[in-house]
């Protein structure tokens, strides 16, 4: 089995990425929905119950998915890990035009 090689730029950019796990895309919304109880207090007088609702695209549809309690911080983490490393990698597009453009003048 042969190794890789990478130049120094991209080693550290493997480092950097390796820094951002855990990764995910979308976003998260607290809604109040009923619950499937018939007789419950909370619904009935139209105060509902909190859920933490993480929204994403999968196929071209928009999706979403309950969270569970304990999975919030971790969750969190992964969008703004997300966003960072959106925001890199437009930086890094930017950066080979300009780099390209100064090798052919």
């Amino acid at each position: 089995m042969s190794k890789i090689k990478y130049s120094p730029e991209q080693r550290a950019f493997l480092d950097e990425l390796a820094g951002l796990w855990p990764l995910a895309r979308g976003s998260l919304a607290r809604v109040r929905k009923p619950c499937i109880r018939a007789n419950c207090p909370a619904c009935r007088q139209g105060r509902k119950h909190t859920a933490l609702i993480f929204s994403f695209t999968a196929g071209g549809k928009r999706r979403c998915m309950y969270v569970p309690a304990e999975l919030e911080s971790p969750l969190r983490q992964a969008l703004a890990n997300g966003r960072l490393l959106e925001r890199r990698l437009a930086e890094l597009g930017e950066e080979l035009i300009r780099r390209h453009r100064r090798q052919r003048s």
